[in-house]
């Protein structure tokens, strides 16, 4: 196993990106590594998004609904007080409640269906954070009394030790017995279930992975940014983005997430002169990419990996 690991182009791949961003600091300027550390947590909300869609099939068009629903209940708290630490312990499990409640009906939907459901649960989450302005800064948006850090390098640090800690462990589990059999519920739910997989528990669980490290990714931009918005972090185009990402950097690779949200943050940014124009850039660059290489950057990258 560990021989297999040495010899994919992926472990590599992953190595080096880790051993240069690490050094990063040390010759950029706090910009860049703002907008790195934006792009990292991006990258976290990419990977949690291809668990649920690459591997158990489930289109979630609503990826902010998790986020939110961590960002939000940690910003509400620090507002009242808590602690970081208890606010980012407080933000994830509100995300895995959310989950369940959101999952347990809308995975007995197939198709469509299920995407719908999401989208929803994103459109009733943004209502109520308007509904109760008083408690959450309704669309004006919810600024928080406490960072995690003012020093760019250190958000820096956080971000990527997060991220990779993240990639580890969502990628471990794709690989795992459990990722084969979520596969195996994505492509044929039906094959699966004749085969003793129990189809429902397995994607409820793929669920709530996703949920704690949505939310937890989502508290721990708050206490980033140090304020939180419908705009920023719930709107559809949010997620459409988180979306974009993923399939971007590669379906079913979990760590392409990373590479698509890079590539779109670095894209917006060098194209920002361009106006409105910018958008519309870097989603045909995105479409192109999407269309003519389904494997996606990471895709492209291990190939060249292989033949070199």
């Amino acid at each position: 196993m560990l021989a297999k690991t040495f010899r994919n182009p992926l472990f590599w791949l992953c190595l080096i990106g880790l051993a240069l961003a690490s050094v990063l600091p040390l010759w950029v300027s706090g910009y860049i590594l703002g907008l790195l550390t934006v792009a990292y947590y991006f990258g976290v909300f990419s990977m949690a998004w291809d668990l649920l869609f690459g591997f158990a099939g489930e289109v979630n068009f609503g990826p902010t609904f998790l986020i939110g629903l961590g960002a939000y209940t940690a910003g509400i708290l620090n507002g009242h007080g808590v602690g970081i630490p208890l606010c980012l312990l407080a933000g994830t499990v509100a995300a895995v409640i959310g989950g369940l409640v959101l999952a347990l009906p809308a995975l007995r939907v197939r198709g469509p269906y299920f995407g719908l459901t999401t989208v929803v649960a994103v459109l009733i989450l943004q209502n109520l954070i308007v509904v109760f302005a008083d408690t959450t800064g309704g669309e004006i948006g919810l600024t928080v009394p406490d960072v995690i850090s003012i020093d760019a390098a250190t958000n820096y640090w956080i971000a990527l030790g997060f991220m990779g800690v993240s990639g580890l462990v969502l990628y471990a589990i794709a690989v795992s017995p459990v990722g084969l059999i979520l596969q195996a519920s994505g492509q044929d739910p039906v094959e699966a279930g004749a085969l003793g997989f129990n189809v429902a528990k397995h994607k409820l669980a793929a669920f709530c992975v996703s949920a704690v490290f949505s939310g937890l990714a989502g508290a721990l931009f708050v206490f980033y940014m140090g304020t939180a918005s419908v705009g920023t972090l719930i709107d559809v185009s949010v997620g459409v983005q988180v979306i974009i990402g993923a399939v971007l950097g590669g379906r079913r690779t979990i760590v392409g997430g990373v590479l698509g949200a890079v590539f779109l943050i670095a894209a917006g940014e060098l194209l920002r002169p361009l106006g409105s124009l910018s958008t519309f850039v870097v989603s045909a660059a995105a479409l192109a990419v999407i269309l003519f290489v389904p494997a996606g950057l990471l895709g492209i990258l291990t190939r060249q990996g292989r033949h070199a």
